[in-house]
């Protein structure tokens, strides 16, 4: 059973970056598509940025070159870098991996 653990969210302000890492328990994580949702306040959860088992990924227009999603399978890690962060990036992200979820981590963007 796979039960993914997010962390690396905080406070940042407009422009900095963050690092959040989910950390999935479980085997053959290398075939699993996973990938990185956020849920801003009183607002619907949204897809952020998935990656097939092949490395094929797939970003939001919103979060488009600023971004970047990576796995690592010797580690049962998958990665999301987030650079050029905005306000609008306020959210509780989340990431699935094998249709399951992790809790969420709170990412902040504020001065």
């Amino acid at each position: 059973q796979v039960q993914p653990v997010e962390s690396g969210g905080g406070l940042v302000q407009p422009g900095g970056s963050l690092r959040l890492s989910c950390a999935a328990s479980g085997s053959i994580f290398s075939g699993y598509a996973m990938g990185w949702y956020r849920q801003p306040p009183g607002k619907q959860r949204e897809s952020v940025a998935t990656i097939g088992g092949g490395g094929r990924t797939n970003y939001a227009d919103s979060v488009k070159g600023r971004f970047t999603i990576s796995r690592d399978n010797a580690e049962n890690t998958m990665y999301l870098q987030m650079n050029s962060l905005k306000p609008e990036d306020t959210a509780v992200y989340y990431c699935m991996v094998a249709g399951a979820w992790g809790q969420g981590t709170q990412v902040t963007v504020s001065s």
